[in-house]
């Protein structure tokens, strides 16, 4: 009961003499006090602890227990209450003891006055109000100061529990996304394959053209999406003579009539209609339709110039013509390497940009990447999340696998399949832990 009250100011007089204490609770009555007495300090400590007392005043001279051994008490066991003490002249000593002792806040020599004793209680318990609103100010602050850190934690531990969902929701959409990648490339490689079965279409063809657009790509430093899009539009720029006649297919270039000379320049035209349905691809279907343009007009199939012609066109258009001119599909004869990089670089700033040249040359006497450290195995030994790290091609040539497919057991049982009935051996090479 020690704690002030912020209400009605109450006061503990504590005097041996009961005249005194009656004379001061004619005092203080009108005043609107809550006015307690005690005749001795012990009753007065009685007192204080089952009532709240704002401001105690006590007599110096009490028997058993004096005023200033009293208010030290009351300081011990009620800080917060105000303490004053009522001393005569004589008492000087007993004085500086109980402002020593006592800490009070307040003397009132003897006699006393009325003034004064009002004017002291008055200031004693605005005082002890003011301790009090702060001592209340100071337990909500903390009250609401406990209670934002629980509100804290509990939004932490939300948030954190929330992040964590939505990252197992980003890794799964990751994870759905990648998997419909793959699916999608896979898809493409699909169609490419179709294309290497006809006759006279050397095996392999769209995805080496496939593969040197990419490397030129990155030697250019393309975004990967650019570079993605033009290993993509590699695989598929043949696509558009898929409705070939067979002889046709057989005929380089230069033996052609006139008939299939015009039958031919079309097959970018076509291949952009065939992609036309995949939206995904639309863009990819403007690079192969370009792949033929020069930048001197003299392209098919709509005869742009330098400034109308993508990069990415000209990319595949490059590839693509260096592999013809090795097949012999561009000339009487077969071109050797260096024969056909000639070609190419003597098409500078006529057929092709100049910085596409550039980098087809440096991207095709850069040594292979060393596959020292990648495994070699055969089909039984494959396990499924092996990750093949050269395409797989098969005995005539023809792309099965590209590089980075991630075996599982359906694949695994078909190549098993596929080598048990036809009797041939296969070396697969794939990734080892680096």
């Amino acid at each position: 009961m020690s704690e002030p009250s912020s209400s009605v100011p109450s006061i503990l007089f504590v005097d041996d003499e009961p005249s005194i204490l009656s004379a001061l609770k004619r005092l203080f009555r009108p005043e609107g006090y809550s006015i307690f007495t005690a005749e001795s300090g012990m009753a007065g400590l009685e007192t204080m602890r089952t009532h709240s007392v704002d401001v105690v005043i006590s007599d110096m001279r009490m028997p058993e227990m004096d005023g200033a051994a009293f208010l030290e008490k009351v300081r011990n066991e009620f800080p917060n209450t105000v303490r004053i003490l009522l001393t005569g002249y004589a008492d000087i000593n007993s004085t500086v003891s109980a402002i020593n002792k006592g800490e009070i806040h307040k003397y009132i020599s003897k006699p006393i006055d009325d003034q004064t004793m009002l004017l002291a209680v008055r200031e004693a318990a605005y005082r002890a109000n003011l301790q009090a609103e702060n001592i209340r100010l100071w337990t909500l602050t903390q009250q609401q100061n406990d209670e934002l850190r629980t509100l804290n934690e509990a939004l932490e531990a939300r948030v954190a529990a929330r992040t964590h969902e939505i990252e197992q929701v980003n890794a799964m959409l990751e994870r759905s996304f990648e998997q419909l990648n793959e699916n999608y490339l896979i898809s493409i490689q699909v169609f490419s394959r179709l294309l290497e079965l006809r006759d006279g279409l050397s095996a392999g063809h769209s995805h080496k053209v496939a593969n040197l657009a990419k490397q030129i790509a990155k030697q250019l430093d393309m975004t990967a999406k650019e570079v993605e899009d033009i290993y993509i539009a590699g695989l598929l720029q043949n696509i558009g003579t898929i409705g070939f006649p067979d002889h046709l297919y057989k005929k380089p270039l230069h033996k052609m009539d006139s008939e299939e000379i015009r039958r031919y320049k079309r097959h970018p035209i076509d291949a952009e209609n065939i992609l036309l349905p995949m939206q995904q691809i639309n863009k990819i279907a403007k690079y192969i339709r370009g792949q033929h343009e020069r930048l001197d007009g003299k392209g098919f199939p709509d005869g742009l110039t330098e400034h109308e012609i993508s990069k990415p066109s000209q990319i595949i258009g490059i590839a693509d013509d260096y592999f013809n001119l090795l097949q012999g599909k561009l000339s009487d004869t077969p071109h050797t390497p260096e024969s056909a990089s000639r070609v190419i670089r003597q098409g500078a700033n006529t057929r092709y940009f100049p910085e596409i040249v550039e980098a087809f040359e440096v991207v095709r006497v850069l040594p292979e990447e060393d596959d020292t450290k990648d495994q070699a195995l055969t089909v039984a030994d494959l396990q499924p999340g092996m990750v093949l790290s050269r395409d797989l091609l098969s005995p005539k040539g023809t792309l099965l696998l590209a590089a980075g497919f991630v075996f599982n057991l359906r694949v695994i049982t078909q190549l098993n399949e596929i080598t048990d009935r036809d009797a041939i051996k296969i070396k697969i090479y794939v990734k080892t832990e680096r």
